[in-house]
């Protein structure tokens, strides 16, 4: 008989080793337990029709699936009884959610559901989140912080039962969810060296939509590296840790309709292009913005900001800050 080992216990021994305390432990076991009942409702949402449309539009002016808000309320109600969160900011939520703002010690940054779109077709989606730390040494300078700033960040891929953990200075781990719905079997994650295996991925319906500068990267790279585009960044960039490459959402400037261009981007940066940006960091690889700036060093402004993104394995990346600039 062979025994894995869980998910707690391989983040209790990270925490010893460091000498941390258990808050961050009680945390992730909050958001652990969360991304277990979105996978739950995921597997029985067709039975209880809950595939489709809420009929109303998010924040983001976006419509909203059944499971984007059955997702945010179950993410909303394991945060706050963890009382370790002072506020969280939803995609799905105007503004930031006070949780425990007297005893909280972290900012939590999230996506429910990404993807949501996705799951008619009954494709996976993923659950996103960034998570910043309190300023303990003085009075809190506020909620909205770079991606530099993280101390973890993490996407679970929903339904095949795999997440994915960045700890900060510390690594990209993969774990895997067995049979009685328990992480085990953690793995490093690097992005691969060996160029064969990387892939490119984007909407290429958008291509002539993008900057000249992107359209000539794109001339010169494709016929060099497979295509591979699912339509959802966790699923994506999932794929993309392990087989290496660029993920691509460029700013759109030459629509045929001017009003469908969006020069700053679509991804949300505080919990899309950050929770990216520091797992491919910390996977070896960059990310940057549609003007070559690093994504981790973005300020945000609100909390639904949008910006563009390249990240992925670094010479890719670099190759692409000095076509933008």
């Amino acid at each position: 008989m062979k025994l894995e080992q869980t998910f707690m216990n391989f983040m209790l021994l990270h925490q010893e080793s460091h000498k941390r305390s258990y808050n961050f432990l009680v945390l992730l076991e909050a958001i652990v337990t969360a991304a277990k009942y979105i996978e739950h409702y995921y597997h029985t949402g067709a039975l209880k029709n809950l595939m489709g449309e809420a009929g109303i539009k998010n924040v983001q002016g976006e419509n909203v699936m059944k499971m984007d808000d059955i997702a945010n309320a179950i993410v909303i109600n394991y945060l706050k009884q963890s009382n370790q969160v002072i506020h969280a900011i939803s995609e799905e939520e105007p503004d930031p959610i006070p949780l425990n703002e007297d005893g909280g010690r972290y900012f939590i940054y999230f996506d429910p559901l990404d993807g949501s779109s996705n799951i008619k077709h009954n494709l996976p989606v993923g659950f996103m989140f960034g998570i910043c730390k309190r300023n303990l040494d003085g009075p809190e300078d506020g909620r909205l912080r770079a991606g530099k700033e993280y101390r973890a960040a993490g996407i679970f891929l929903i339904p095949t039962g795999v997440f994915t953990l960045a700890l900060a200075d510390t690594g990209v781990f993969r774990f895997h969810s067995d049979e009685t719905m328990t992480f085990v079997r953690p793995e490093r994650i690097v992005f691969p060296d060996d160029d064969k295996t990387w892939e490119l991925s984007f909407n290429t319906s958008n291509r002539k939509t993008f900057s000249e500068k992107v359209q000539r990267f794109i001339d010169e790279h494709e016929p060099r590296y497979a295509f591979r585009y699912m339509g959802a960044l966790a699923g994506d960039f999932h794929r993309l840790l392990t087989n290496g490459g660029l993920f691509m959402y460029p700013a759109i400037v030459n629509h045929p309709k001017p009003e469908k261009n969006r020069p700053q981007g679509k991804l949300r940066l505080l919990y899309e292009a950050n929770v990216a940006a520091f797992i491919a960091r910390e996977a070896g690889g960059a990310a940057i913005n549609e003007k070559g700036e690093d994504i981790l060093d973005l300020r945000p402004q609100n909390p639904h900001q949008r910006t563009a993104l390249y990240v992925g394995c670094k010479p890719l990346v670099e190759t692409m800050r000095a076509q933008l600039r």
